[in-house]
């Protein structure tokens, strides 16, 4: 789906492969060729520096340092079935020992433009959610997602429907079930030829905790977000590397919790973005009007109630803030990139700006090991 940002990067099997702007841009599917029996080797490296010098009471300044690594086996039993296996590592720089130790499994069926995941989903960024309703950094905080998804990709539509089984509960449990999930999905309303791409965003969260077999007495909790809105671009015809994309949404948030333990049980939001694509800089400008409006999956600067250590019942109703976003992607072959992404931020209500900054090194390459159908039995 056509997010709010360019995140090819973190997304795409090959990070730094040069590509044209596509419709589905964050399509992460592989368009290599697989054969019933190739094993292949896997590996996936996201090393990662996020630096916020945020001073505010909604969310503090803290800084994200740290790499991340998933080898896996992959096995195609037949052509359009995926398996793989591997183990998810963790570290972040400045302590000694692993913060995650995780195995991985995902099995992926795809039939035509359809594709059926389960086990570890496609998290994160791939789905295309723009920032009020997903947070960026959960693409370090939050990296697995383990349900069940289905996506559909095709050059005018595309759709994420997913679920994400956040922490199990057993009998006797000392703490509530979690789950959430969503849909995200767009419609093209231009033809392909078209030097203006338009489309209709439709965006939606819901998160819940609860449970009947735990020992705590706490009520249940069910959040919903959403929003929709209208995305254009304009790819200049004499310059292939120039665009300009324009973006409205609004937002929405509802508590349909039978007792309500935030401040707010109803708020929206209006969400505008304009970008300028350019060979050597993307420059966005984004601003947010939220009225009583969280999130809990979304990002913490457009909340209207403090997420921060030092302010955490403060709570800012009408909450308006402006974003200049400066990105490049330098590509360091088809299977790393490196992003480099400065983001000053200006609270209205403050009349402060702060400014956060990002290094990212995404690497993603398979190799094929062999194809295990074709050898013979011993002795045969």
């Amino acid at each position: 789906m056509q997010a709010q940002l360019d995140n090819r990067a973190f997304t795409n099997t090959e990070p730094g492969k040069k590509s044209e702007f596509t419709f589905n841009q964050q399509a992460s599917s592989s368009e290599e060729e697989n054969t019933a029996g190739d094993l292949r080797l896997s590996v996936r490296s996201f090393t990662f520096f996020k630096d916020n010098e945020y001073f505010n009471r909604i969310i503090e300044g803290y800084t994200l340092f740290g790499t991340q690594l998933n080898p896996q086996i992959v096995y195609y039993p037949t052509a359009n079935l995926r398996l793989e296996g591997g183990v998810f590592l963790w570290k972040d720089f400045g302590n000694a020992r692993l913060r995650q130790v995780r195995p991985t499994f995902r099995a992926t069926y795809t039939k035509g433009n359809s594709e059926f995941i389960f086990g570890n989903i496609r998290p994160h960024l791939n789905h295309g959610y723009i920032e009020p309703l997903f947070n960026f950094e959960r693409v370090i905080l939050k990296p697995l997602e383990e349900g069940l998804q289905y996506r559909y990709v095709s050059d005018r539509v595309g759709l994420d429907v997913w679920v994400d089984w956040q922490r199990q509960q057993y009998r006797y449990s000392n703490y509530q079930e979690e789950i959430a999930g969503g849909l995200s999905g767009s419609v093209r309303l231009t033809g392909a030829s078209s030097p203006v791409t338009v489309s209709l965003p439709l965006q939606f969260t819901a998160t819940h905790r609860g449970g009947q077999i735990d020992t705590i007495d706490r009520p249940l909790q069910t959040l919903f977000n959403g929003a929709t809105g209208v995305e254009a671009r304009y790819q200049l015809p004499t310059h292939p590397t120039t665009a300009f994309r324009v973006q409205a949404y609004g937002t929405g948030y509802y508590d349909k919790s039978f007792a309500y333990q935030l401040p707010y049980r109803r708020g929206n939001g209006l969400y505008l973005n304009a970008t300028a694509e350019t060979r050597y800089l993307n420059v966005m400008l984004s601003y947010w009007q939220g009225q009583r409006f969280l999130s809990p999956l979304g990002g913490d600067l457009y909340q209207s109630a403090s997420r921060s250590v030092g302010s955490p019942t403060y709570i800012e109703p009408h909450r308006r803030i402006l974003i200049l976003r400066l990105m490049r992607d330098f590509s360091l072959g088809e299977a790393a990139a490196i992003t480099v992404r400065v983001e000053p931020v200006h609270d209205f209500k403050e009349k402060k700006t702060d400014f956060a900054a990002g290094i990212y090194l995404n690497f993603r390459q398979e190799w094929l090991l062999g194809n295990i159908s074709r050898r013979e039995r011993v002795g045969k």
